[in-house]
């Protein structure tokens, strides 16, 4: 099988290309696509060195899959050129995640929406695949109301340029290189992404919209708060979710226990729970600081953490690919 990587070079593209190994995906030619300045350059990928394509170079080719991670821009522009060959795109930008003709997948939670006749998939925002994975059987059984989210994000979720600004900072007290406009290290800057008219980042709105379309229930009411922090091994989130239905602490643990893609991590007598530091290289959704919200009637607390390069992001996709291989669907 064809596999084409389109931002082969960058932080998440560098990923799916580690995922794809280590899950031995059926990759028979890899076509590692990047800017124009790397078009030439070798990387190697399970012993072999490849050459890095060009857009056009890479649609000639005809790949059976194109997994996109080169902003929105890249895949606007290029996304449909891909599926007009008959190359199916899963895309890692927010270009088409709420693009009512795109589906919106992550695939613990919502694989059964996916076609033959999808030709450009979206992988969601990865603060809200990580929240989505926990949420999916808890609102299956319980039915959810509403979710207020509060999130603790990675600053590799913004890219090389911003952890060269931590790792600077941290070892220089300064950096001469900026992904953001203050001071990481030691510090919460309560924005991700630009804001909008109604005072939320654009963040923020990702996971309230994102997650209204990925659980199929425009019901649900969602509010976020999006803060980056000087971490580097995953996002975390402190999500409270009111249910129709009671539940019993005990079997919710035991519901989540059960869930594959959950890794439950909830022993306090022991100080065990989630942390962006154990998260770090693995593909599970990490949960735990579960208890009940004393202050409201069929309400509950957790504690939720992931790799947002990887479940957050390239880990997602392949799985994506992995699930329309195995169902026949390419």
């Amino acid at each position: 099988m064809k596999i084409a990587v389109v931002g082969a070079t960058g932080l998440v593209g560098t990923k799916i290309l580690e995922v794809l190994t280590e899950r031995n995906f059926n990759v028979t030619e890899l076509i590692p696509v990047a800017s124009e300045k790397s078009v030439g350059k070798e990387l190697e990928f399970k012993g072999k060195k490849y050459k890095v394509h060009s857009m056009q170079q890479a649609i000639d080719a005809k790949p059976e899959i194109a997994l996109f991670s080169a902003g929105g821009g890249t895949s606007l522009e290029w996304a449909d050129k891909f599926a007009a060959v008959g190359t199916t795109v899963i895309d890692n930008s927010s270009a088409w995640r709420m693009d009512p003709t795109k589906k919106l997948v992550v695939p613990e939670v919502n694989a059964n929406v996916l076609q033959k006749t999808d030709k450009i998939i979206a992988n969601p925002n990865c603060s809200t695949i990580q929240m989505v994975v926990v949420l999916k059987p808890l609102h299956e059984k319980y039915k959810i109301k509403r979710i207020v989210v509060s999130t603790y994000q990675s600053v590799t979720g913004t890219g090389v340029k911003a952890v060269n600004q931590l790792m600077n900072e941290r070892k220089n007290g300064k950096s001469d290189e900026m992904a953001y406009k203050y001071q990481i290290d030691l510090n919460a800057i309560p924005q991700i992404d630009v804001f909008m008219d109604n005072g939320y980042t654009k963040e923020e709105m990702k996971m309230v919209n994102e997650t209204q379309k990925i659980m199929g229930d425009d019901s649900i009411k969602v509010t976020a708060t999006t803060v980056r922090i000087p971490v580097m091994g995953g996002h975390s989130e402190s999500v409270n979710i009111e249910f129709e239905k009671d539940f019993d602490v005990n079997e919710v643990i035991s519901l989540l226990k059960n869930t594959p893609g959950i890794i439950l991590q909830d022993d306090i007598k022991n100080q065990v729970y989630p942390m962006p530091m154990n998260a770090h290289n693995k593909d599970e959704v990490f949960v735990g600081r579960i208890r009940r919200d004393e202050s409201q009637a069929n309400t509950l607390n957790m504690w939720i953490v992931a790799d947002n390069l990887r479940k957050g992001a390239a880990t997602n996709a392949v799985q994506i690919a992995e699930y329309l291989v195995k169902s026949g669907l390419i």
